[in-house]
């Protein structure tokens, strides 16, 4: 008995830090969107810089208190994980500064659905009827939460819509790299390889911040990387499925909070209708994938 307490303990820890994660990801933006309310005008290039490189001096302090040293094996994985997520970030941020918090989150949730896509387009063993019904459901879903006004299309919407489809790409490669790569690695390509990236790119969108900027610019950032870390915790103690649905639940609180947090519109039927058809989707092909690693 005391046993089976323990491991009960442990998997509703790995469900606490798995929601947290989510509702930290999503507060992540939230600081964007207050920010801009507030009357600062810090472009999103801004904060996905703050982001990689308070990640990357996060990573070399960890990496100096374990003594660990970065192996590289595969580098075509690890730069094209870094520039899949570095496009996935951004137009992330891009999409909350265009549309709103609740809209951007929940677009940026149809990464499932495009890992789906991607795996059935390289993969013809994982194509089967089912599946594509549900994929097809899912997609309609995102159509909804596109254009959820008298189905009128806000072209602003596909930045974030970018996001979701980058990031599927991002963790195909992430999956490739963590066959060969451990934990430092990764992350020290990625948030370091990525600041280089974004300076490059966005530089003449950056300035000095000041300390009104530099607040939301580091709580924006310290939520993100607080998300990434609790869900790594997470998925030590939950199932792939359970993990992946609690996961899912991003897309939930973007359509509740949105109104209550970030002065969002309240979703209409079309909206909430589509943000269900995509969590409905998630849940299935994410339930689909553990099943069958399970099997093999």
């Amino acid at each position: 008995m005391p046993q089976s307490v323990k491991f009960d303990l442990k998997v509703l820890l790995g469900c606490i830090c798995v929601f947290c994660s989510a509702f930290f990801f999503y507060l992540a933006t939230v600081i964007i969107k207050w920010a801009r309310i507030n009357g600062l005008q810090i472009d999103p290039a801004s904060f996905v810089f703050a982001r990689f490189l308070l990640g990357f001096i996060i990573v070399l302090i960890l990496m100096a208190v374990k003594k660990k040293t970065i192996k590289v094996r595969k580098k075509s994985y690890l730069i094209g994980r870094t520039i899949a997520n570095c496009i996935a970030v951004y137009c992330f941020f891009k999409g909350v500064d265009l549309t709103s918090v609740g809209q951007a989150n929940i677009l940026n949730m149809t990464y499932p659905l495009f890992i789906a896509v991607f795996s059935w387009i390289l993969f013809k063993e994982q194509r089967d009827i089912v599946a594509i019904l549900i994929l097809v459901l899912a997609f309609t879903g995102v159509w909804l939460i596109l254009a959820p006004d008298k189905m009128s299309f806000n072209i602003n919407s596909l930045c974030a819509l970018a996001s979701g489809i980058s990031a599927a790409v991002a963790i195909m490669y992430l999956n490739l790299s963590r066959q060969v790569h451990d934990t430092e690695t990764t992350l020290f390509f990625l948030f370091g390889l990525g600041s280089v990236i974004v300076f490059i790119l966005f530089f003449n969108k950056m300035s000095l911040p000041q300390m009104p900027e530099l607040k939301y610019l580091f709580l924006c950032s310290f939520l993100a990387i607080a998300g990434q870390f609790l869900i790594t915790i997470g998925f030590k103690y939950v199932t792939a499925i359970e993990g992946g649905i609690i996961s899912s639940t991003r897309i939930l609180l973007a359509a509740v909070l949105g109104p209550v947090i970030a002065t969002d519109p309240a979703l209409s039927a079309y909206g909430w209708t589509g943000a269900f058809l995509i969590f409905a989707g998630n849940v299935y092909l994410t339930a689909r994938k553990a099943k069958k690693y399970s099997n093999i």
